[in-house]
């Protein structure tokens, strides 16, 4: 009887598979060097008199189920950047993909079937649905512009079934369906707007400030419901806010926008430990903290906005810049315009002196809050409030 040789350990070890290094993100969208420009007219012929710069050349990548989250300042052009990703307005230079496929490039019938898969939640609930139309309608009316042979959402029963579906996937009850928006609350109202959203099966939703115009205790719910519809219909959204917090709790990266310009981006728990902008520095000392023990310095923006008809030269923020007057008031930022580049591994930022400014400065650690250990605070908890059961009370009462 023979018996085979036992492997030695180095044999055996040469006999298993390398090791595969984890595989990169998939990117979603990519968006390279959007602008969207108004045009200014004026005078007895009504000449073109220059360009309001709503946006002015932003890139970013979006990976496919990642919640990117977008700050700044009301009028900074987020919203602005959200509608011309989904082509609600053209844009007037720069390129976008969703899945390779070029947004602006499709027209026609292209454009009509590649709008399924992408959708926006808008901010106002009220104003964002038709009064004079019940809500089978309202969900429906997409359902009814991509009706095909196929899917058979152009018959009434197979259409109000799915809107009934969706329904109760935001946590409304099926029966709502002929009731008018004015007998539902403001929660409820937009809860509408996301199951309206959600109807055509998107990859991609722009949620253009979806709780802004709710109540403190309403907002808890839709974000907490946003994210078990990110998990269960695995989807990709563009989340723009002001609130710093809900953009805290609820994105994995975000992007810091001033004046129509990106001016940091990094992953969520990087930016708000290790901000590399005055700017974003200064957003993060204005959020409170219900925490007595951790003090902060709010740091106040002197001047006012620019307008984006006429931005600045060289750093759009070097007019109030607070890391400008201390560095001496340099003249490069206001002749010299900051490269948008990386200053640490998943992280950019577009300023000169990023380098001068890190989490051990005396400034940044009194602006952001960090504490002893040099941790940043834990974003407030959001309650974990369900949706609304089946067997809720009529609207009315509240979301």
């Amino acid at each position: 009887m023979t018996t085979e040789p036992v492997p030695t350990p180095d044999a055996a070890a040469a006999e298993e598979p390398p090791t595969r290094a984890p595989a990169e993100p998939e990117v979603l969208l990519q968006v390279k060097d959007l602008k969207k420009y108004y045009p200014i007219f004026g005078g007895f012929l009504r000449r073109k008199l220059g360009d309001v710069k709503a946006v002015d050349g932003v890139s970013f990548e979006v990976r496919k189920g990642e919640v990117f989250g977008l700050v700044g300042e009301s009028g900074c052009g987020k919203s602005t950047l959200g509608k011309t990703l989904i082509r609600l307005q053209p844009p007037t230079q720069g390129e976008a993909y969703l899945a390779g496929e070029d947004i602006f490039a499709k027209k026609g019938d292209d454009l009509k079937r590649f709008r399924r898969r992408m959708q926006i939640i808008f901010q106002d609930p009220v104003g964002s649905l038709n009064p004079r139309m019940p809500i089978s309608d309202i969900i429906g009316e997409g359902l009814v512009a991509q009706a095909t042979n196929e899917n058979h959402w152009g018959q009434r029963k197979v259409r109000d079934k799915r809107v009934e579906d969706y329904l109760q996937a935001v946590g409304l009850r099926r029966d709502y369906t002929r009731r008018y928006p004015h007998e539902f609350s403001g929660g409820q109202r937009q809860r509408i707007g996301i199951a309206r959203a959600l109807a055509l099966d998107p990859e991609f939703v722009v949620c253009d400030e979806p709780v802004s115009a709710l109540d403190v205790s309403i907002q808890s719910q839709i974000l907490n419901l946003l994210l078990d519809l990110r998990r269960e219909f695995n989807l990709t959204y563009l989340f723009i806010a002001h609130n710093l917090s809900v953009v805290q709790y609820i994105s994995d990266r975000v992007g810091v926008m001033y004046l129509g310009r990106m001016v940091e981006l990094a992953e969520v728990d990087e930016l708000y430990r290790n901000p590399r902008h005055p700017y974003t520095v200064a957003l993060l000392s204005a959020i409170p903290n219900p925490n007595p023990r951790i003090r902060k310095k709010r740091i106040v923006l002197k001047g006012d906005i620019p307008s984006p008809a006429a931005p600045p030269s060289g750093c759009r923020f070097h007019t109030r810049c607070w890391l400008r007057e201390r560095l001496g008031n340099p003249e490069r930022c206001a002749t010299e315009d900051p490269e948008f580049r990386v200053v640490a591994p998943g992280h950019q930022a577009a300023c000169h002196f990023s380098e001068e400014m890190s989490a051990a400065d005396s400034v940044v650690t009194a602006a952001i809050g960090l504490d002893a250990a040099g941790t940043s605070p834990a974003p407030a908890p959001v309650a974990t409030t369900p949706p609304i059961p089946p067997t809720a009370p009529p609207p009315g009462a509240s979301a």
